[in-house]
């Protein structure tokens, strides 16, 4: 029986994460460890908030002492730590919000463990979730970001989740903790907060409002099917070797320009409107600061060594996760109202 601890857990990786877990391993205690800043919804796992191998916990990774008794209190083998402030242009805005929740929280989270497990690592794993933004940028027909690729961050975030890879890294060369890092690319699908583009843009061309892209659309991005990754996680945590690196990827590159193009054909279709009715409301704006040009993964280590590869197309994960919005507009309205962090005060009646 494996006592886990999913830190970020309502949020939108977080939160396949656990329903993946809770419902394929009835015999593990899963515990959601969540602060609930803006972009934490418990909503997003109503389905399985009753079963009785899951456990939430209100928290802050920030919060050494409360992270240390949670991990002691639960029994805490294996964390995936997940939580994190993930917008660039938030962290264009505000670093410091970036620098203390991505750093100094994952510093928190890594000598809670060290402290709780007493160097008695038998059984025990500390799983990092990371980006390829860490890498940096890539030019056309440049090779695919590797494990082995120099880290070259460009944004507050960027620089954020590197700085806590190379706590994680240090932790496991310093004190032996048994960790693993996993580099993703761009995530898409379900239950994402909406100030990221594919849901953002679902939702402008419902309501036919304009469709901000910035520079020319030529910015190139890597998509992966979010229930892909959380399969990719699953198998990692079970079957990874400890102090090793494995980058995750979709094998979809896409200019920004030519995805909004085929969401708006298939967002248009889906509201049976006329073919391409809503590139009308394609507005081309200024370029944002250090807007990387390209990111490709090569997920070769992957799947060589575990067998994971994604199982859907750009296209098919597309459609899917445009279906999904389409068919929960209660669910997008409560979260651009705000509405949705009444849920947490009525199910827990805090």
């Amino acid at each position: 029986m494996k006592h886990i601890l999913v830190t970020g857990g309502a949020g939108f990786i977080g939160s396949h994460v656990v329903r993946r877990f809770v419902r394929k391993y009835p015999e593990y205690r899963i515990v959601n460890l969540d602060a609930l800043t803006y972009a934490g919804n418990l909503e997003n796992l109503s389905d399985i908030e009753g079963a009785s191998n899951y456990t939430f916990v209100k928290g802050d990774i920030t919060d050494y002492p409360t992270v240390l008794e949670c991990i002691c209190r639960f029994g805490i083998d294996t964390i995936l730590h997940l939580a994190a402030e993930s917008h660039v242009d938030r962290s264009i805005r505000d670093p410091f919000v970036f620098a203390r929740t991505n750093v100094l929280g994952t510093l928190s989270l890594l000598e809670a463990a060290r402290k709780s497990w007493k160097e008695d690592y038998s059984g025990k794993l500390f799983y990092h979730i990371s980006t390829d933004e860490v890498y940096g940028s890539l030019l056309p027909g440049e090779a695919a970001f590797s494990e082995t690729t120099k880290y070259d961050p460009h944004s507050p975030y960027s620089a954020s989740k590197a700085s806590s890879d190379h706590f994680v890294r240090a932790f496991h060369d310093t004190y032996g903790l048994p960790v693993i890092i996993t580099n993703c690319s761009n995530n898409y699908g379900p239950n994402q907060f909406p100030e990221k583009l594919i849901p953002l843009f679902i939702h402008h061309i419902v309501h036919r409002r304009p469709l901000p892209v910035y520079g020319r659309g030529e910015n190139v991005r890597d998509w992966l099917y979010v229930e892909d990754h959380a399969r990719a996680i699953d198998r990692i945590a079970h079957r990874g070797t400890s102090g090793e690196t494995y980058n995750i990827g979709g094998r979809n590159e896409w200019t920004n320009i030519e995805l909004v193009r085929l969401l708006i054909r298939i967002t248009d279709r889906l509201l049976h409107r006329d073919q391409g009715e809503s590139l009308s409301l394609i507005r081309f704006v200024p370029d944002r600061a250090c807007h990387d040009l390209r990111y490709a993964i090569d997920s070769s280590k992957v799947e060589r060594e575990l067998g994971w590869f994604p199982s859907v197309t750009f296209e098919q994960g597309l459609e899917r996760t445009v279906q999904w919005y389409l068919d929960h507009p209660g669910w997008l309205n409560r979260v651009t109202s705000g509405q949705y962090r009444e849920y947490y005060r009525n199910t827990y009646g805090e």
